[in-house]
């Protein structure tokens, strides 16, 4: 009897093992899973990249027509201006649109974009998804490129606002991060709108 109950429990001792083992095994892919589901670790969420540039809410009863401007600092030699002038959406519907710029100098220059939103009361509810304004920009001697901005309007926009403006100032960058104006005087850029909404 006593050696019949060794053997049980040395049985019961190997399958558990094998249980332990094969349940860590599984854990690697459970865990990619779990990882790219809620984004845990740094990785990106295969959902929430889905649920960033699928809207769930938009409004199709309503339009507002976005116009676009975009002018360079006069201490920046660059030409800078949007491919589209004006695009009508609807609140909730995720748009791109692209900006062209170029460095109209035979030497590379880094600049950055400040956005602003009109009237003042629309730009909590302009939402920048991507944007070249969020970081600095190199352009080497004569060189030009396309740059994006991915937005949506929020559908909690007034009904009585029809049209808003996103207009850009693109300023010359020095090493220290601040740009001048054409006074000389030197101003801070915000680095903070990442993700966030687009302030006037």
């Amino acid at each position: 009897m006593a050696e019949q109950q060794i053997k049980k429990t040395a049985v019961r001792l190997v399958v558990a093992a094998v249980a332990m083992f094969g349940f860590g095994y599984a854990l690697v892919p459970l865990y990619e899973v779990i990882c790219d589901v809620t984004g845990i670790n740094g990785k990106s969420s295969g959902l929430q990249e889905v649920a960033a540039t699928v809207p769930t809410d938009v409004d199709r009863t309503r339009t507002v027509t976005v116009e676009l401007v975009g002018t360079p600092n006069s201490e920046l030699p660059w030409e800078f201006h949007p491919i589209t002038k004006e695009i009508d959406v609807n609140p909730g519907q995720v748009t791109e649109v692209y900006y062209h710029a170029r460095n109209l100098t035979d030497r590379e220059i880094t600049g950055q974009a400040v956005p602003s939103v009109a009237p003042g009361s629309a730009a909590r509810h302009f939402d920048k998804i991507e944007c070249f304004c969020f970081t600095k920009q190199t352009l080497k001697g004569n060189e030009a490129k396309p740059m994006l901005v991915q937005f949506r309007v929020d559908p909690k926009l007034d009904p009585s606002i029809e049209r808003l403006t996103l207009s850009y100032t693109f300023y010359a960058l020095a090493a220290d991060g601040s740009v001048k104006q054409s006074t000389g005087k030197p101003i801070e850029m915000d680095h903070s709108q990442h993700g966030g909404h687009a302030g006037g």
